[in-house]
């Protein structure tokens, strides 16, 4: 079976660093986690893990981005892979963009910045469970 992939896109980089401290406590070596700073990127690195044969398993996605929006970008990583769990993550979404994302990318859920890990965690894991 291919390695599993968790992969994170945010511009900000800080925000990439919180969510790998808490995919690491939370899952530990479980999973391979692979980050981007926006959604060009991300198509990319989708595309390499791909060749490489790992499968990209959950994707967390922020909303507000330089280049693509994380709802564009979400319907693009659901239209090639519709089995990954989107994720959006996000503090300035607006409402169109997450029922967009809702309806063409089947986004398991919405969370909010800040978030909680707790959320973000118990998010990933029933993502899984479907």
């Amino acid at each position: 079976m291919p390695q599993a992939v968790i992969l994170c896109v945010d511009d900000e980089r800080v925000i990439l660093d919180s969510l790998e401290r808490q995919l690491e406590d939370a899952f530990g070596d479980d999973y391979l986690y692979e980050f981007a700073e926006n959604g060009e990127d991300a198509l990319e690195l989708i595309d390499e893990l791909n060749e490489e044969g790992l499968n990209i398993i959950v994707v967390v996605s922020d909303w507000l981005m330089p280049g693509i929006k994380g709802d564009e970008f979400l319907v693009r990583v659901h239209n090639k892979f519709p089995k990954t769990v989107n994720i959006l993550l996000s503090g300035q979404a607006d409402d169109a963009a997450i029922e967009r994302a809702k309806q063409h990318a089947n986004v398991q859920r919405c969370i909010y910045k800040p978030w909680s890990e707790e959320e973000l965690v118990e998010t990933i894991k029933q993502g899984l469970k479907l």
